[in-house]
């Protein structure tokens, strides 16, 4: 029997987005990517966060994926476009993919076979500094907001993707983003660490009444990746209670930091042994980034998840903690921190 997966971090909606699939058909019955239906059913991919990015513009009008800073009005435009695939998919496939906005909606997904996603944005550039779009985004099933990707906004700033390098670069939250926090706390939305600074790490950690979470986020003392979290960070993320999704992105795991579909399922064991002996067995998950990164191939898409749940057999994990790793915690999570 297939291990179940519930995944903290996928860009299927971007792929979608980009290749002009704005029905989302590409998902349903088969696509060059690492998440589609076919390939998460085969894999035990029961869900998952799905994030709205929004990329540059090159100037013919041509998505990039650069860090420059992005217009509200841009990041507008594409987040509706994302949110419109998601919500076409949602409704018109209940049968392969349900919209959740909470810890229920995910069980009950689970017990009728179907695919649960929980909306997320990465960036909030298309959040108004004012909040003043907040309301609306979440009416609309918005229950998770990275403030920033590796790029500054009104909010505050991302990491840039320099190796190797220290997260500690650039200043904290704004006034803007310490307001974005409080709100969100407020109406049970679970605020995304990865991609932003240690200054705005500490600034969340100071405002925040939530448990602190990193969706897509590996342990810095492996990979000197500004990206990855340091392990001061991580005692911090314990203290509160919080959570760490393991991510897949190759330049993230490896000591040289290389983007190579040749790395080692051995460097993501190692990866997850520090961060369990960094945040303890209930604060350990997965964040695959799949769609958005540099995968090891021998996982290759969401239908190679049962190799890294072999390799955590291997390396001695129990059925107890694999369940915590692949789904267990991020049900606790979503129940804590959403509702």
């Amino acid at each position: 029997m297939t291990t179940p997966v519930f995944d903290g971090h996928n860009d299927v909606l971007l792929r979608l987005w980009m290749a002009g699939d704005t029905r989302g058909e590409g998902f349903i019955h088969g696509m060059d990517a690492h998440i589609d239906a076919l390939k998460a059913r085969k894999g035990g991919l029961i869900g998952g966060f799905f994030a709205i990015f929004v990329p540059e513009q090159n100037s013919s009008g041509e998505a990039i994926l650069g860090t420059d800073p992005v217009s509200r009005h841009d990041a507008e435009d594409a987040t509706r476009a994302m949110m419109a695939i998601f919500h076409h998919l949602t409704t018109c496939h209940p049968e392969v993919i349900r919209m959740a906005t909470s810890a229920a909606d995910l069980r009950q997904a689970r017990s009728d076979g179907v695919m649960a996603a929980i909306l997320h944005i990465e960036g909030a550039e298309a959040i108004a500094p004012d909040l003043s779009n907040l309301d609306d985004y979440y009416d609309q099933g918005l229950r998770s907001i990275g403030p920033v990707w590796s790029r500054q906004n009104a909010f505050g700033s991302g990491v840039p993707f320099g190796f190797p390098g220290s997260p500690d670069q650039g200043d904290g939250l704004t006034e803007a983003g310490v307001e974005l926090v409080r709100a969100m706390n407020r109406k049970g939305m679970l605020i995304d660490l990865s991609h932003l600074n240690e200054a705005g790490f500490w600034d969340v950690a100071r405002h925040s009444s939530a448990p602190l979470v990193a969706t897509h986020s590996n342990a810095h003392a492996l990979s000197a990746s500004p990206r990855n979290l340091t392990d001061k960070q991580l005692m911090a993320i314990r203290e509160s209670g919080g959570l760490v999704g393991l991510n897949f992105a190759a330049g993230f795991l490896r000591a040289d930091g290389a983007k190579s579909t040749d790395t080692s399922i051995d460097i993501m064991i190692r990866h997850l042994d520090h961060l369990i002996a960094a945040l303890g067995e209930d604060g350990v998950a997965l964040g695959s980034d799949f769609d958005g990164a540099v995968i090891p191939q021998t996982i290759g898409s969401a239908a190679g998840l049962p190799v890294l749940i072999s390799a955590m057999a291997d390396a001695g994990y129990g059925d107890e903690l694999i369940n915590k790793i692949t789904h267990g915690n991020w049900l606790a999570m979503v129940e804590t921190t959403i509702g």
